[in-house]
């Protein structure tokens, strides 16, 4: 057995896990920031029922990421030694600021938001779910930052093994902080918006006259619009180019390109084999990556065949899970620009058939994160940090193979009880639907 790829697959499946419940967190808190200002400000019993139902919603989902990401980071002193030796000095100020700077107040508030409603004024209220978007996104940022370091590290000087930091700022503010960020809050905000609809869409099936349920949609349809487009343009835009400049054997993998040219093609579908590394039944459009990646239609870009095959990352799984995300995010559009236009023409709320794809789409975005977390993790290998320390010199030299095969085995059969009950109560709480309309309000 081999423990670095134990260690490896038991990271891949908690983080993975844990990755499923911040994007809905931080999508649904923003929409109900939203929610709740209507029913505040409009004094709308509606929409304040709306936010109640999404509530319980949004109370179970952080409940079941809290309880996943504190696996995830013991990991770094149990299988990582070598890693946090390595990087504790610079990995270890973002998480802090995570911890004090945003889980406390996005906990804290989520206390006053689940059980202050009636009981403090309603601009308090609507602020404590403020607070809990903004302190959800602040938590994101501290985590992609310590993540971002990984993959574009500065700020830091290596003396006596160890990356020792130098400029804080020039840390945070690494090459693919900001990019990584803004893709990352947006894809969550997607995540949101195809749960709300997909929510709403199970309510009107079986209540097509139900207001409540008309009104969700309507907010997630063109919510979810607005926030697909960015996705693509700018955020994914930025953040490609920003790989292409930064990483460029991550960039040649992840679009197939496997030998430098110029005028290189942008490839629409292809089925990539090694070796040698060759794409299969490709279809592409010359020159567009050279301009999404360099501006200019003609600008060269080196091939995977220009790096050492030691320094290369797996090329089927890169290029696999980017553009099956790729794929996602172009059906989101899709589905919302539809949604779009059937509520423009007055249709939206009878479409049987497109309330029913909105409900099985809610899991979608979420496969589109892993796809993306997959394209970026694998894509930065052999390095565990770029450039500086490889991910096979990096775990726990004391801890045997055995030892992570039963721990990964155990947390396997955890995180799957922990799921079904996941989906178990979302169900439940789904089909009981929002309370009953009362005539005065709390």
């Amino acid at each position: 057995m081999n423990v670095v790829l134990l260690s490896r697959i038991q990271f891949a499946l908690t983080i993975g896990f844990h990755f499923l419940f911040p994007p809905l967190t931080i999508g649904l808190a923003w929409l109900l920031v939203m929610i709740e200002w209507r029913g505040w400000r409009r004094n709308d019993p509606t929409w304040v029922r709306m936010g109640r139902f999404f509530s319980k919603i949004l109370a179970l989902t952080f409940a079941v990421g809290v309880a996943t990401g504190i696996v995830m980071e013991f990991q770094f002193g149990t299988n990582w030694a070598v890693y946090s030796k390595f990087v504790g000095d610079i990995f270890g100020a973002p998480l802090a600021a995570e911890g004090v700077l945003a889980f406390f107040l996005e906990s804290g508030f989520l206390g006053l938001y689940l059980f202050g409603r009636g009981r403090v004024s309603k601009g308090a209220h609507w602020f404590s779910i403020l607070m809990v978007a903004v302190g959800s996104t602040v938590s994101a940022f501290w985590i992609l930052v310590a993540n971002s370091w990984q993959q574009t590290p500065a700020g830091y000087v290596v003396e006596n093994g160890r990356a020792e930091l130098t400029s804080f700022s020039a840390a945070v503010f690494n090459p693919s902080t900001l990019p990584r960020f803004f893709h990352t809050v947006d894809a969550a905000l997607i995540a949101g918006a195809f749960l709300v609809a997909g929510v709403a869409a199970y309510l009107l099936r079986k209540d097509k006259e139900d207001g409540l349920a008309r009104a969700a949609l309507r907010l997630a349809i063109v919510f979810g619009l607005v926030v697909s487009i960015l996705e693509l343009f700018p955020f994914g835009h930025i953040h490609a180019r920003q790989v292409a400049h930064t990483q460029p054997e991550k960039f040649a993998a992840i679009e197939g390109l496997y030998s430098s040219q110029s005028a290189a093609p942008m490839v629409l579908f292809a089925y990539p084999v090694t070796p040698p590394p060759q794409l299969k039944a490709k279809v592409e459009i010359r020159g567009v990556l050279s301009w999404m990646a360099f501006g200019d239609i003609n600008a060269p870009i080196r091939g995977i065949t220009d790096f050492p095959p030691e320094n290369r990352p797996p090329l089927w799984l890169t290029f696999v899970s980017f553009h099956n995300m790729v794929v996602l995010g172009l059906y989101f559009i899709a589905a919302m620009a539809w949604g779009t236009w059937q509520l423009r023409r007055g249709r939206l709320y009878e479409g049987r058939r497109f309330l029913m794809l909105l409900i099985v789409s809610i899991p979608l975005p979420l496969a589109a994160c892993q796809l993306g977390w997959m394209a970026a993790e694998v894509g930065r290998q052999p390095w565990i940090v770029y450039g500086l320390l490889r991910t096979s010199d990096a775990v726990s030299t004391s801890v045997p193979a055995g030892d992570v095969l039963f721990s990964l085995i155990l947390f396997g059969l955890l995180y799957l009880l922990l799921g079904c009950l996941y989906v178990y109560l979302l169900v439940r709480e789904i089909r009981h639907g929002p309370p009953a309309p009362v005539t005065a309000q709390a």
